[in-house]
């Protein structure tokens, strides 16, 4: 008999899991480890390199991932300070210089010539600053939530709960939190919110749970 899905338990918003690989990579104070997420054949030279937004991570391209995995390698980072990521030794280190270094290790890593760059917001506007050097290694580029400009009603609401440390006593909790700093992200399903929320919050040591 087929599953169906449920409030509580919503279908997997995929068949299967990335590859989890990690390299090192180097901001002005020390090395600092870096996660990403692989699908596709690893000999493909077809490259699509996935970066997330300010506060996301790498899992946000699971279905894109597993969608394009037919015809291409495709690499999501986790950020420096985000995912399963080192956190950087000096905060002031969290910068575009530092992140541009970490993609380009892990461009450098994947081994193809040039990538196709798939960017969400902070991802995005890395992709046209690196796409608009000199001999940059972008075959193409998507930018996805992100502009030229950028509105100042935009920050705000993200400044609203960026950079705070809240954390909840249930998951369902933490999931409603999500829902709502995340609304802007439109009417997803519930299989979607409870994927948003399984790959971006964590239960910590005295049971409690967090991002």
């Amino acid at each position: 008999r087929a599953v169906q899905p449920c409030r509580r338990h919503p279908m997997p918003l995929t068949a299967s899991l990335p590859r989890h690989r990690h390299l090192t990579s180097l901001s002005p104070h020390g090395f600092h480890r870096v996660v990403y997420y692989e699908w596709g054949d690893p000999g493909n030279d077809r490259v699509a390199l996935c970066v997330h937004g300010l506060g996301r991570n790498g899992r946000d391209f699971d279905v894109l991932g597993e969608a394009l995995a037919p015809t291409h390698r495709v690499l999501a980072v986790d950020m420096p300070g985000r995912g399963e990521s080192d956190w950087l030794a000096d905060p002031n280190d969290y910068v575009f210089p530092t992140y541009l270094t970490t993609l380009t290790a892990l461009i450098a890593r994947s081994g193809a010539a040039s990538v196709d760059w798939v960017g969400t917001s902070m991802g995005g506007l890395l992709g046209i600053t690196a796409a608009a050097l000199p001999k940059a290694p972008v075959s193409r580029l998507v930018v996805n939530d992100v502009g030229p400009t950028i509105e100042a009603v935009a920050l705000e609401r993200i400044g609203s709960y960026f950079g705070m440390d809240p954390t909840f006593a249930t998951y369902a909790e933490i999931e409603a939190y999500i829902r709502a700093v995340s609304a802007t992200f439109g009417p997803l399903t519930d299989a979607q919110w409870e994927h948003v929320t399984r790959t971006n919050v964590r239960q910590r040591t005295n049971g409690r749970w967090g991002v």
